[in-house]
């Protein structure tokens, strides 16, 4: 069954008619990136976007996508921060004949990704130099990603010093997480003094298409049990219960949980210490060989790609068939612990690159469910337009498998237009 994918936004229509006409500019920074949509939450349109990739080297690429009719354009060039990765941007956005704004004043306020939160931030907050100061004492935590992000909000606060700010935090969704799921068996002070437990991640993703699940599903959200499955280059499972999470896959960070493409996800933790010894590896090396190294791309020495994988397996590779196995039985090895945690499921959730595109691997991961009530439709599961939230259960299914595209910059966008509203 194929669900319009503007009819479910409607679980977020109460929320846009409460905060008005807005328009927010979405900003995810990364060390040498910036990627930016502009949208206006009263119509859930993008009316811009783009990509300046390349910061501070050499032959950057510059990317602006407007809407409305209006010609884009790819150029290279160099751009030397954030700073004026963010001046191109508006400027671009301000264009006489292909802009999409007349002035700065339309953007009513800038929504910011950040990667960790840790237990400090358990919702979007409005960005002012405290908050600042707080994301930056979690740089231990996310060393790659927290101070790219933070590159974006000052280079946003320079550009823009009138425009609310918000940050909107990739381990917030999962804070409901109660203790029993997030601690780890170690000794105490390593979390009371390190901050050491399970955090998880792609905690807007999470929270996006359990929303969209529970609108789908037709029942009140408190009601639903719902276990989500983000499955990219980085994966992670949830379990969603009466809206919120109780317990996710990745944990201090996002290398646990299911293989990735280079991650190794779950592992014996003695397994570091044997190879760190046998390969004399020091602790970077080590970092490299599991973050890296790692996943399908370890296992199948094909790629990380999962459509190389996938091509690889059909001409014989028993490695790559392996990978793909592996993937597949430690996802559905996931679904099980948590409708264990659950006492219960209604509904499995595909999502991202692999999730949404990859036929296959979604059909490896939900055959061998019908214990639990689920009745596949194969040939729609195959056959799954894209771009679209579609069941790929059949009716007669009493545990609902659906494959709903993330919109993780739309969730941005909202939570932030609440919170400035607000």
């Amino acid at each position: 069954m194929v669900f319009d994918v503007k009819c479910y936004y409607n679980c977020f229509c109460s929320e846009f008619e409460r905060i008005g006409k807005m328009k927010v500019l979405v900003i995810n920074a990364g060390s040498s990136s910036l990627k930016y949509q502009l949208i206006d939450v009263d119509t859930k349109d993008v009316i811009a976007k783009g990509l300046v990739d390349r910061i501070g080297i050499s032959d950057s690429n510059v990317i602006y996508k407007p809407a409305m009719g209006k010609t884009g354009f790819a150029v290279v060039r160099d751009v030397k921060d954030h700073t004026e990765a963010i001046r191109l941007v508006i400027d671009a956005m301000l264009d006489p004949v292909n802009g999409v704004i007349k002035s700065m004043d339309e953007i009513d306020a800038v929504g910011h990704r950040v990667v960790h939160g840790g237990e400090k931030f358990t919702a979007p907050v409005l960005i002012n130099d405290a908050v600042m100061e707080t994301i930056e004492t979690l740089t231990d935590l996310a060393p790659l990603h927290n101070p790219a992000n933070m590159m974006g909000i000052r280079a946003c606060r320079e550009i823009m010093p009138n425009a609310p700010m918000v940050a909107v935090f990739d381990t917030a969704f999962h804070q409901t997480m109660p203790a029993e799921a997030y601690i780890y068996a170690l000794p105490y002070e390593a979390y009371t003094d390190n901050m050491v437990r399970r955090y998880g991640f792609h905690g807007t993703s999470h929270n996006y298409v359990s929303k969209v699940a529970v609108e789908m599903l037709g029942k009140p959200a408190e009601e639903t049990k719902i276990v989500t499955c983000h499955l990219g280059n980085g994966s992670s499972i949830a379990a969603v219960k009466g809206g919120k999470c109780i317990d996710t896959s990745m944990g201090l960070t996002p290398l646990e949980g299911v293989p990735m493409g280079t991650r190794c996800g779950d592992i014996d933790p003695a397994i570091v210490l044997y190879l760190m010894k046998k390969l004399n590896l020091n602790v970077n090396e080590m970092d490299a060989y599991l973050n890296k190294k790692s996943g399908v791309l370890g296992i199948s020495g094909v790629s990380s790609d999962m459509r190389d994988i996938e091509a690889a397996a059909k001409q014989g590779n028993e490695r790559a068939e392996l990978a793909l196995a592996t993937l597949a039985y430690k996802v559905k090895k996931y679904i099980g612990a948590y409708v264990a945690a659950m006492d219960g499921v209604d509904a499995i959730v595909f999502t991202a690159g692999v999730g949404e595109n990859a036929a296959n691997i979604r059909e490896r991961i939900i055959s061998g469910l019908g214990y639990l009530g689920v009745v596949p439709d194969y040939e729609l599961n195959s056959n799954c337009p894209r771009g679209q939230n579609v069941e790929i259960s059949k009716p007669e299914s009493s545990v609902k498998v659906f494959v709903i595209p993330t919109d993780e910059e739309m969730m941005i966008a909202t939570q932030t237009a609440e919170l400035v509203k607000a």
